[in-house]
């Protein structure tokens, strides 16, 4: 065994909610708050997904179409059943592009709701009780999108420009709580939503899979993809003790993309 793959039990007693849980970025912050001792709970839309997830890190699988806000109610109940969250991840979310006229009303309510309001009812719900405790941790996954722009994607970046405004504003209503509140903004990751970026430009240009690709990883200075174990490795930290005074922060996870 490699000193890396043994447990650490800092996050012994606490629980964790991670949403978006069965794959990608979500995924490995389970893996990785199992790993450092907490007690996770996933969910997200693709019950086989989270049931993978939840046996290798044997925690509890709560499937939850988000978009259904009497679903989501019902899974806030069935979580406060479990326990006590103290580590909210925000992570689940979806990405659409379009140019401004062919992005229809319908798409910018399923971008915002997945990616804005669902983040802030989900933080509404849990806060009380991290407040009640004086110790919580709320992290939403937001995007470099939430910091710049990018063409065809103007539902896009204006909800996870809301998701890091949200992220400062609640910074400052709970300052003096115990509970953090952080956005993290990957570039891309290699997730799913990169391989049907690479599908996209494959289509509209004529490249090949490669050359597609390329195209995403020369966004980045470093030439590549972010791996979705780096985003969870932020995530790891700031849910630590030492990362207490990281507090309405944005943590650009990118290569240096998004220079801010």
């Amino acid at each position: 065994m490699k000193p890396s793959d043994v447990p650490q039990e800092r996050l012994s007693g606490r629980i964790a909610l991670v949403t978006g849980g069965g794959r990608g970025i979500g995924l490995a912050i389970a893996l990785r708050l199992a790993r450092d001792g907490a007690r996770v709970i996933v969910t997200g839309r693709t019950h086989d997904d989270l049931d993978r997830t939840a046996q290798s890190i044997g925690g509890h699988a709560l499937v939850c179409d988000l978009a259904d806000r009497a679903a989501t109610d019902a899974m806030i109940t069935q979580t406060r059943a479990i326990g006590r969250v103290d580590i909210l991840v925000n992570n689940a979310g979806i990405a659409e592009s379009a140019p401004l006229g062919k992005t229809d009303d319908a798409m910018w309510d399923r971008i915002m709701e997945l990616n804005a309001t669902v983040p802030f009812r989900l933080t509404r719900a849990f806060t009380p009780a991290m407040i009640d405790a004086g110790w919580g941790r709320v992290i939403t996954i937001a995007s470099n999108a939430g910091l710049t722009g990018y063409g065809y994607t103007s539902a896009y970046c204006a909800a996870k420009h809301a998701a890091v405004g949200m992220t400062r504003a609640l910074a400052v209503d709970l300052g003096r709580t115990g509970v953090t509140v952080n956005a993290v903004c990957p570039g891309w990751v290699a997730t799913r939503m990169a391989d049907e970026a690479i599908a996209r430009i494959q289509e509209r240009t004529g490249r090949d899979a490669a050359a597609s690709r390329a195209a995403l990883e020369s966004m980045s200075p470093q030439r590549r993809l972010v791996e979705p174990e780096e985003v969870a490795a932020a995530v790891a930290m700031l849910c630590t003790e030492g990362a207490r005074g990281i507090h309405g922060q944005t943590l650009v996870i990118d290569g240096g993309q998004v220079l801010k």
